[in-house]
Formats: C-alpha cells, sequence, structure tokens
C-alpha cells in the first residue's frame, strides 16, 4: 500500500502519491481481528505455542507461534509467507521477541502446520509458563559499538534451554534478552535473564585521525560522563580520556571512530536477573547485577550458557507457580539466591552511583 496524501489543486482535492510514512496498519489485519478490534474477551491456551483468543461476539481466532532467528534469510521470510498462504490466508506477524505466529480462523489447521513447522526446523511453543524467543540486538554482524556477539549466544543458550520453549512446565514464564553492549538497543534492563556485553577498557584515542575524521567539540560532548577533555598533542587537536570517569558505552567512538572500544581481551558479558515489564502481581521492575564478567568465547559460549542454564534450573527447581524471577528472588533474599545458584558474591554487586542510597535496604531483616 502506497501512503497517499491529499491536496488541493484550484480549490479541489486532488490524492498525491507519496513515500512518507508506512502503510496504514489495518489493511493487513486479519478480517477476524478487525472485525472484532478492541473487542476481545479472553483468551485459551490450546498446548505450548498454541493460543485461541476469544471475541465478545463469539469469534475465535488462533494463534501457532514458533521460534525463528532474528535474522532471517530471504528464503526463510519466503518460507514463512508460503506457509501462510497454504494454512492462514497468508495472515502472520512477528512478535517482539522474534517469534512468528500464524493467523488462523480454522482450528482443524492447527495441528498440520505445528507438524510442518517442527519438520523444517522451527519449534511451536514460547507461550504461558515457559520461556520465549530471546531478544536481542545486532551483535558483531552489525553494531559498531558491540563489546560481544548477540545472534551467536542466543543461539548456542537457546540450544540448551530448547525444552523449556516447547513445554509449558517452568514456576512461570521466562523472559530472556541481551544487549552486546550497555546501551541496550535490547530489553535487558526489565527481563527475568538478562545478557549484556560489556567493555572494561576505555577508548583507545587514535591522535593522528582525531583531527582528521571527528570535530572535537561534538566528540568532547557526547560523553555523558564528561571523562573526555580537550588536548593538543604534536601541535594537532585531540582529546584525552579520564578513565576514572569513563563507564565504557561507546558514545565517543558512535560520534568519532577515532576512539575504537572492541578489546578482544578484555572485552566480555555480564549476567542481570530479575527484571520485568508485567504489572502482575508486582511493579514493573529492573534487572539487577548477577554476574559480573564471563569471557567471550566463541562460537559456543560455554561460559556464558552454563550460567544461564544453572539460573533457569535454580528458579524451576525452587520458585512457587506464577512466581517470576524478580518475584522469587524477594521471596528468597539475594543472600539465599547466590548461595543456591553457587554465584560469588562481589564489590561489584554493592550499588554505589549517586541515587544508591535509595535502593539500601535499611532494615536489620536478612532472609537466608
Amino acid at each position: 500500500m502506497v501512503p497517499m496524501e491529499t491536496t488541493k489543486v484550484e480549490g479541489q482535492p486532488r490524492k498525491r502519491i507519496t513515500d512518507i510514512g508506512p502503510p496504514n496498519f489495518e489493511k493487513f489485519l486479519h478480517p477476524l481481528i478487525k472485525k472484532n478490534y478492541g473487542q476481545w474477551k479472553y483468551h485459551e491456551s490450546l498446548g505450548p505455542g498454541r493460543l485461541c483468543h476469544v471475541a465478545e461476539s463469539g469469534d475465535r481466532i488462533y494463534t501457532v507461534r514458533a521460534g525463528s532467528p532474528r535474522l532471517l534469510s530471504i528464503h526463510t521470510i519466503r518460507y514463512f509467507a508460503d506457509l501462510a498462504d497454504k494454512y492462514c490466508g497468508g495472515y502472520l506477524r512477528f512478535t517482539s521477541r522474534n517469534n512468528v505466529e500464524f493467523l488462523l480462523d480454522d482450528p482443524a489447521r492447527i495441528e498440520p502446520l505445528k507438524k510442518e513447522l517442527e519438520q523444517a526446523g522451527f519449534p511451536v511453543g514460547g507461550t504461558n509458563n515457559a520461556i520465549s524467543n530471546i531478544v536481542h540486538t545486532q551483535g558483531w554482524v552489525h553494531c559498531h559499538s558491540a563489546a560481544t556477539d548477540a545472534s551467536g549466544i542466543v543461539k548456542s543458550v537457546m540450544d540448551e534451554l530448547h525444552y523449556h520453549f516447547t513445554h509449558q512446565e517452568l514456576p512461570g514464564k521466562i523472559r530472556i534478552a541481551l544487549a552486546c553492549c550497555l546501551n541496550m538497543c535490547g530489553a535487558v534492563h526489565c527481563s527475568d535473564i538478562a545478557i549484556l556485553g560489556i567493555h572494561r577498557q576505555p577508548p583507545v584515542v587514535r591522535h593522528d585521525l582525531v583531527p582528521k575524521v571527528c570535530e572535537v567539540p561534538t566528540l568532547i560532548a557526547s560523553c555523558p560522563t564528561g571523562a573526555i577533555r580537550p588536548a593538543t598533542v604534536d601541535g594537532k587537536p585531540s582529546v584525552e580520556v579520564i578513565e576514572q570517569q569513563c563507564m565504557f558505552c561507546g558514545n565517543c567512538f558512535t560520534v568519532c571512530p577515532a576512539l575504537p572500544m572492541a578489546n578482544a581481551e578484555f572485552d566480555g558479558v555480564s549476567i542481570w536477573v530479575g527484571g520485568k515489564v508485567s504489572n502482575a502481581r508486582s511493579a514493573p521492575r529492573f534487572s539487577k547485577l548477577a554476574i559480573p564478567y564471563l569471557p567471550n568465547n566463541p562460537p559456543r559460549w560455554p561460559e556464558v550458557v552454563k550460567a544461564v542454564v544453572n539460573i533457569v534450573e535454580v528458579y524451576a527447581k525452587n520458585a512457587r507457580k506464577f512466581e517470576r524471577m524478580g518475584e522469587w528472588i524477594d521471596r528468597i533474599g539475594w543472600p539465599k539466591f547466590f548461595k543456591l545458584t553457587g554465584i560469588e558474591f562481589t564489590r561489584y554487586h554493592i550499588d554505589d552511583f549517586r541515587f544508591a542510597p535509595l535502593t539500601f535496604a535499611r532494615s536489620t531483616h536478612i532472609r537466608f
């Protein structure tokens, strides 16, 4: 659909074709969704990855959810489109966590579609008390400030947690996210388990390139902590980095390629837990640090995979029904969380930012 813009020519309205803005979303809605828009009553679970949505009118529409890679080839997209044409009139959608959902109005087609997806290697699941697909950022494939890969770690982690995607046997839902640097293009700040790539060294200043490819005032202004100061090197304008103030965010590299951040020896991964977006049972919350550093060991990242699987298994064994990761930790206390998971408590777990006192427990009561 090409967007239209209305103009007036000699007092008469005339439609002019433009390329400004996206097409109207209503064009892509399933007829039943369009008919019952905003009038849905409830949904039923028909099994892992299969839901039935019931409208006030009594109409029913079914969704079949399958996991997919975030980075899709044109062949995969065409395959999904062919399946949608075959089973559901061409209607499908992609969720924010990189799942693909097929929208059906005929329940008899659910099982054949599920069988065909699984035969092609696309598992059906990720609903209710299960692990959904991992939302993640670009990683080394595309991002200029990545401290780790994204799709490689996600593939490695989900290979081990595949069972919890296709089965609904966890106490509650688990949402895992990955961001390849602390600018957090992913949802790592509010996920049950978050995998975050981290730089641990300040940028290297290429003094020979700074005056050639960078605007020094803009470069200085790009630093959120004021760690970059003007300097003169060999009689030419440049900058210096105050390491104590640098938080390794990579903002400077974004505006000046003469300050590279990537460091194969020191870059790595941290693990965060306890965040969520949902308002159910408790308010949304931010993730908190669990493991400050794990090394980058591609192609399978064994240390990261082991850490994530361990946290999931401990949670699955000890949490109560419907309890999210953060709610479980609140109930048992952080000391017991570290004890059960075997994670070492370090000085990096202690909040030391400016408003940290607002988050401190001011009670002498500690749960073990």
